[in-house]
């Protein structure tokens, strides 16, 4: 395995090269060309998702000498291989990318002795130990105790540039990108829990937020509410759909403006500013677990209060799979460090292992 960090222009990539498995030679007589020959992995602890969280279980897993196997999924890093600066991750005294930040994550993990696999988890049977668990690639997973680190992901809205802006004005963290917007004109966009509070952090920070929402009145708690209309540099555009995020031009340009829509009255119209939030929920990736450990409404696994541990012995979760309230890489990694201490301690309070 190896990685590589690429820059194009402001952005940064992280590449790690992917590990698909064997290939079988070619079978001549048969015609059968090359073929992929599965492996099965043994370990006593199995880390699905390679974001902050993963990572951090993995460092602590492996310099207690559980040798974890981690599978690093569909997007090695998580959400901050998306954000390009980070300047509240502590032991940093200047902004660092965040795909920067994630590799050196990585390379500690390598570093003390975790193995990592670029597969993905495609099904995993959690009904008893061994667990057990089927990458794409076709290898196979077998552990002992596991921890599901695989994250949330942002809904977006999926318009004209917003994909091509993110990161560049267009963001859905206030807490970790609000502090660029200073003294600037922003946008908010949604009218749940999520957006009124990043309205409220916000109006601390921008000259002026405005507030975008389809419908004429918010589904946010009615404090919440209260909260954001007392404050004289907040506005709210109600009934409003946004169509589109505008581009400035130059060499590298950022959000300039909305496009809006009234939706009642089909009105167009331009909203000039200097970023936009997108506030509109998160789906945590917990579709593989569902039926087998205990999920609350919104699907984010249920831990026990004060601990990574799930209702499923030997099965831990940390990150943002089962923290809808901070959402930040420092609380991802601080449960990603619980989940491994606390599977060290199940580990070696149970019966011989399941596995040699």
């Amino acid at each position: 395995m190896s990685a590589l960090l690429t820059v194009h222009g402001s952005q940064i990539c992280f590449a790690v090269t992917a590990r698909r498995g064997k290939l079988a030679p070619v079978d001549n007589a048969n015609n059968s060309g090359i073929r992929s020959l599965s492996t099965t992995h043994n370990t006593r602890l199995l880390i699905i998702g390679a974001g902050p969280a993963g990572y951090t279980a993995a460092i602590y897993a492996a310099r207690a000498g559980l040798k974890p196997l981690m599978v690093a999924g569909l997007q090695p890093g998580g959400q901050l291989m998306i954000t390009t600066e980070v300047e509240n991750y502590p032991g940093f005294a200047e902004a660092v990318q965040g795909p920067f930040l994630m590799e050196q994550m990585q390379k500690q993990a390598v570093h003390v002795g975790t193995e990592i696999i670029q597969d993905i988890i495609t099904s995993i049977d959690l009904g008893g130990r061994p667990f057990r668990a089927l990458g794409d690639s076709g290898d196979s997973y077998v552990a002992d105790s596991v921890v599901i680190a695989t994250g949330a992901q942002a809904r977006w809205l999926g318009i004209p540039g917003e994909k091509e802006l993110s990161g560049f004005g267009v963001s859905a963290c206030a807490t970790c990108d609000g502090f660029f917007f200073r003294g600037k004109t922003v946008a908010v966009v949604g009218g749940g829990n999520t957006a009124v509070e990043e309205a409220l952090y916000l109006a601390n920070l921008a000259k002026h937020v405005t507030v975008v929402h389809r419908r004429d009145s918010f589904r946010a708690e009615r404090i919440l509410q209260q909260r954001l209309f007392a404050l004289p540099n907040v506005t709210v555009l109600w009934d409003t759909v946004v169509e589109a995020v505008l581009a400035s031009e130059g060499q590298f340009p950022s959000a300039r403006a909305l496009v809006l829509r009234n939706a009642k009255t089909g009105a167009a119209s331009e909203l000039p500013l200097d970023g936009v939030f997108v506030a509109i929920g998160h789906d945590p990736a917990t579709a593989l677990f569902k039926g087998q450990v205990a999920m609350d409404a919104e699907g984010y696994i249920e831990t026990v209060p004060g601990s990574a541990r799930t209702n499923v012995p030997g099965v831990f979760a940390a990150g943002d799979v089962q923290d809808k309230v901070y959402r930040q890489a420092v609380t991802a990694a601080g449960t990603g460090c619980m989940a491994a201490l606390e599977a060290e301690k199940w580990l070696a309070h149970h019966a011989e292992p399941v596995l040699t």
